[in-house]
C-alpha cells in the first residue's frame, strides 16, 4: 500500500462550521481534505453552533492568536421561558416558566446588556478550572467555584420576534463571550429563563462568513481548487502597521537579530507602535516588536530562510 504523504500548506480557510460537529472534528476532516501535515482552529463552536469557523494551516497557526483575541459576530435564537442545565438546546430542562413580558420589555432587557458586564462562563464548557474543563466537574456532579470575567457587548439587534417565546438577535462581543451565558442571563433578567437554541457566528474579526465553504462542497473540489480557497498567512495581521526592510535589515532578521529602525537617516527614537508585520520584496517574514526605534523579530516564517 502506497503512504500518503502530507503536504506543508500554509494559509487560511474560512469554513462553514455544520451543526453536529465538534470544532475538533471538523479540523481534523478538512485537515484531511488537504492532507496537511499541520493545522489549528481559532475560537470554538460548540457542536450546536454553525457558521465562521477559521482553519490556519502550516505557518499560519503561528498567528492564530491575533483571531483568538478577536471580536465576534453572531446570529443568536434564543427561547424565553425554558431554562436547561447547559443553557442550551442541548441541556436538561430545569424550569419552564410563562413569559409575560411585552416585546418593549424584552428589548429593554435586551439592550442593557450593551456594554462591559461581568459574565459567568457555564458549567458545561470547556473552559479549564484547575487544570480540568468545566465540563468534566458537571458531568461528575462535583461543584467548583467559577469566577466571573469582563466581557463586553458591543451592539445587540433585535432582528424578528419569531413567535411569542422565541427572538433572533445580532450579537457583536468581544472575545471570551459565552452567548449561551448570555441568554441565560437576560431570561434571568427577565425572571422567565431562557436558552440558546441556534447559534451561528458570522463574523471573526474582519472574516466574514461565506456560506458555500462547508466540508461537503470541499470534498467535491480538487486540490487546485481547494488551495485557491486558502487566504495568504499575512491576512492574520493585516490589522498591524507594515514594514518593508532593506536588504541589510533584512539581513538581521534572517539571523535572528534586532535592528535599529531608521528614518531618514536618523534612529527614530519615537516609535510607540507595539507589532509590525515584516516585508522583503513584498514577501511576508513574521513580526517583530517595536519600541525605542528597536525593532526586535518575534515570530518568523520558517520556509523563508
Amino acid at each position: 500500500m502506497t503512504k500518503t504523504i502530507k503536504k506543508k500548506i500554509d494559509g487560511v480557510l474560512l469554513l462553514n462550521k455544520d451543526i453536529g460537529i465538534s470544532s475538533n472534528a471538523a479540523l481534523q476532516k478538512v485537515k484531511w481534505l488537504y492532507n496537511a501535515t499541520k493545522a489549528g482552529h481559532t475560537g470554538t463552536l460548540d457542536p450546536l453552533a454553525t457558521g465562521l469557523l477559521p482553519i490556519c494551516f502550516g505557518e499560519a497557526t503561528k498567528f492564530s492568536s491575533f483571531l483568538l483575541n478577536a471580536n465576534k459576530e453572531y446570529i443568536v435564537l434564543i427561547k424565553f421561558g425554558t431554562t436547561t442545565s447547559t443553557y442550551d438546546a442541548e441541556g436538561e430542562v430545569v424550569a419552564v416558566k410563562e413569559v409575560t413580558s411585552s416585546s418593549a420589555e424584552i428589548k429593554r432587557c435586551i439592550n442593557s446588556f450593551i456594554g462591559i458586564t461581568d459574565q459567568t462562563p457555564p458549567i458545561f464548557s470547556a473552559l479549564k478550572v484547575n487544570g480540568k474543563a468545566l465540563y468534566t466537574y458537571a458531568r461528575n456532579g462535583e461543584e467548583v467555584e467559577i469566577k466571573s470575567r469582563q466581557i463586553e457587548v458591543f451592539d445587540l439587534e433585535i432582528l424578528e420576534f419569531l413567535n411569542e417565546d422565541i427572538v433572533k438577535l445580532r450579537v457583536l462581543c468581544s472575545k471570551g463571550t459565552y452567548i449561551r451565558s448570555l441568554a441565560h442571563d437576560i431570561g434571568q433578567k427577565l425572571g422567565c429563563g431562557a436558552s440558546l437554541v441556534g447559534l451561528k457566528r458570522t463574523k471573526t474579526n474582519n472574516f466574514i462568513l461565506n456560506e458555500k465553504i462547508t466540508i461537503s462542497n470541499l470534498e467535491l473540489l480538487n486540490d487546485l481548487e481547494k488551495q485557491n480557497l486558502l487566504l495568504p498567512v499575512d491576512i492574520l495581521v493585516e490589522h498591524l502597521d507594515y514594514l518593508d526592510l532593506t536588504s541589510a535589515q533584512f539581513q538581521n532578521v534572517k539571523n535572528g537579530h534586532q535592528f535599529t529602525y531608521l528614518k531618514d537617516g536618523l534612529s527614530d527614537n519615537n516609535i510607540i507602535i507595539d507589532k509590525l508585520r515584516l516585508y522583503y520584496n513584498n514577501t511576508f517574514l513574521g513580526i517583530a516588536s517595536a519600541a525605542n526605534g528597536v525593532i526586535k523579530p518575534e515570530r518568523l516564517i520558517n520556509t523563508l530562510f
